[in-house]
């Protein structure tokens, strides 16, 4: 059975896409092969993303690592029951045929509640949420006091997060493993950073997530899109001497393979 990662947040603009890419290209990297699915099907920044990556290793010859990517397959609605979804079709069908081929399947949630995401979540063995580190994407997972920063109780994403656990735990599923993405991490120890620490930590042990570090704002991420490319493909692509920033954001992606805890992956890249 292929372990599903699925890459959620009810609010876009997160770094959904390129923390998917990045991890994705990372394990077909360590020799994993890994299927792909995007269920934002209007902007489809995944999918957009593997379509410009094919494009660009075709025009310049090059062999990139890159994850089978696959568009949810058209369903007969003759032949869906008067009581059945037709998104939960499509989706099955898309993880079976990825499964059977697959060590890991990448599933790309769009920025909004949607039928798909809350199915993606019921199937994720890991959860990954990117969240820009501020308040107001940390109210996504819960409601604080505005005086003191405490926190008062989950919000609406985290209540998804809590039905798809219950939904894995009554089909004799093992848990899935949650980890909360701190994105765009400033360089300095501002005090709004220490506060969304804390308050993470604090809500992390009350409904079970883990946080990790995640990408830090840098330009390159908006560079690379274009080619298809990560920051793990720049010497393929003739970039040999990698300056400062490039160095350290090779390694913000190496600590995020290592902290993921995937199993039957380490991290030698």
């Amino acid at each position: 059975m292929a372990h599903i990662i699925v890459v959620g947040n009810e609010k876009g603009g997160s770094g959904k896409s390129t923390t998917c890419m990045h991890v994705a290209t990372a394990l077909c990297r360590m020799g994993h092969k890994v299927g792909a699915l995007d269920l934002d099907l209007r902007q489809r920044s995944f999918g957009r993303y593997v379509e410009n990556r094919r494009a660009f290793s075709a025009r310049e010859g090059l062999n990139l690592p890159t994850p089978d990517y696959r568009d949810l397959p058209e369903i007969d609605r003759a032949q869906i029951g008067p009581n059945e979804n037709v998104y939960d079709h499509r989706l099955s069908a898309a993880v079976s045929t990825l499964e059977a081929k697959s060590d890991f399947i990448l599933i790309d949630c769009p920025g909004s509640h949607t039928r798909l995401s809350q199915v993606a979540h019921s199937l994720a063995d890991t959860l990954i949420t990117p969240l820009n580190d501020s308040f107001i994407d940390f109210d996504l997972l819960a409601r604080t006091d505005p005086e003191d920063g405490r926190v008062l109780g989950p919000s609406i994403y985290s209540e998804m997060v809590w039905s798809a656990r219950q939904l894995r735990a009554q089909a004799g599923l093992k848990p899935i493993d949650w980890i909360v993405l701190r994105n765009r991490l400033g360089a300095q120890q501002m005090h709004n950073k220490k506060k969304v620490g804390k308050a993470l930590d604090d809500l992390s042990r009350r409904i079970g997530f883990r946080v990790a570090p995640g990408f830090s704002e840098r330009v390159i991420f908006r560079e690379l899109f274009p080619r298809g490319l990560t920051l793990l493909d720049l010497r393929d692509i003739g970039i040999e001497n990698l300056n400062l920033s490039n160095i350290a954001a090779r390694q913000e992606v190496r600590d995020l393979m290592a902290e993921i805890r995937l199993p039957g992956v380490t991290v030698d890249f």
